[in-house]
């Protein structure tokens, strides 16, 4: 299982999860939804995305979740939690919520997975603060989410 946010989907979630679909039987692509978080894109379009950039993956199943993911393992018998990490500073902040994953459920196993190289610095906040300046991201997201979030952040 590989939560997340996805607010957008970046090349990176991509790598992760094409990485994770070649490991896994099945793998399931968990896209958080948080009453009090602030997302750009709605859980639905967040949702349509990934289903959309997931279609060549036979063996992924896309969902959308309001609970701890936690819970979403143990009603669908996930074993392995994969977080994904780029710098030092992500392990620390991710560490401590596998810690946190395993005292709510200690049969998870929580395996980070380390970006690729070429996608190191891509964090979603950043391109969408890119975006929102008109800035080239063509590099960063896959060209329907390029798309995308033109249409969110520039059009009225």
């Amino acid at each position: 299982m590989l939560p997340g946010s996805f607010d957008p989907p970046t090349n990176g979630h991509l790598n992760l999860i094409e990485r994770a679909s070649r490991i896994f039987e099945k793998l399931y692509i968990v896209i958080a939804v948080n009453e009090s978080k602030k997302y750009l894109f709605s859980a639905k379009e967040r949702y349509s995305m990934i289903r959309k950039l997931t279609t060549p993956y036979k063996n992924v199943e896309v969902t959308l979740f309001d609970d701890l993911v936690v819970n979403f393992a143990q009603q669908n018998n996930v074993k392995v939690i994969i977080r994904g990490v780029r710098a030092l500073v992500d392990f620390g902040y991710e560490f401590e919520l596998a810690m946190t994953n395993k005292e709510l459920n200690p049969n998870i196993e929580i395996m980070f997975m380390p970006t690729d190289p070429k996608f190191f610095v891509l964090r979603s906040s950043a391109i969408k603060e890119i975006a929102a300046f008109h800035g080239d991201i063509s590099s960063m997201v896959p060209p329907d989410v390029v798309v995308a979030l033109e249409q969110k952040l520039h059009t009225s």
